[in-house]
């Protein structure tokens, strides 16, 4: 058993005891490990910090890693890419809480995917350095579906109907998730956009908020016990 230095980033926290944090990450080297934070709480306390452990903050750990361990220990924790607004605005906010809650449900992996750790990183560097975010959660949940196995099929995309059950487009108009006419219009919209172009979409409340619905039904066709966020309602109050 060694000590390993390894990128992290927060999916999710849980108060273990007055003092105490058991925290997800989904580490660069590793996958999803989860670590006991012992007397991370206690006033004036010195070194790991409480403030490192908020959802989707970045971090570089030190730790002993020991395969099939359930809970590890962090030994030293720095923030790795400071955020400049995301805790600050409260846009963002909602979307993180979000966006943790999804991920949370959904990474199951406990192994490494250097892709996957990229994608996140560079999405929630994006998230703190852009103003507009009204339509990131949607842009980031349809990518999110690449590393989950289920991305669109674009083939035939001029085809006037998509099958979210079987995840392509189609002609037919038979089945109980055909999505076509101004669903289908939306749903297009968000293929194929890169991070930089995010905000070139343009959405009104109801429009967002239909996308959002058709994404998590999406979501729940294709995951095994998929549920819905407990955040939605606030994420659809602030953008509606």
């Amino acid at each position: 058993m060694a000590l390993t230095t390894t990128k992290a980033i927060v999916i999710h926290t849980l108060k273990f005891s007055d003092s105490s944090l058991i925290v997800k990450c989904y580490t660069q080297e590793y996958g999803l490990i989860s670590f006991l934070v012992r007397g991370v709480l206690k006033p004036r306390r010195k070194g790991l910090k409480a403030g490192y452990f908020q959802p989707l903050t970045q971090l570089s750990i030190v730790f002993n890693h020991q395969k099939n361990k359930q809970l590890h220990s962090i030994k030293e924790a720095h923030v790795q890419f400071p955020y400049q607004s995301i805790f600050k605005d409260v846009k963002k906010q909602s979307i993180v809480m979000f966006l943790s809650e999804i991920l949370n449900g959904v990474i199951l992996e406990e192994e490494q995917n250097m892709d996957f750790y990229e994608f996140l990183e560079a999405s929630f560097l994006c998230l703190d350095a852009h103003d507009k975010v009204s339509n990131f959660h949607l842009f980031f949940l349809l990518n999110l579906t690449k590393f989950l196995g289920f991305y669109p099929d674009e083939n035939q995309s001029d085809f006037n109907a998509f099958n979210l059950e079987e995840g392509c487009f189609t002609n037919s108009v038979i089945g109980n998730y055909i999505i076509r006419g101004k669903e289908l219009f939306l749903f297009k919209k968000l293929l194929g956009i890169k991070f930089d172009n995010i905000n070139e979409i343009s959405y009104s409340g109801k429009d967002r908020r239909d996308s959002l619905q058709l994404l998590l039904m999406y979501f729940q066709l294709h995951l095994n016990n998929f549920k819905t966020p407990k955040s939605l309602a606030i994420l659809e109050t602030i953008f509606s």
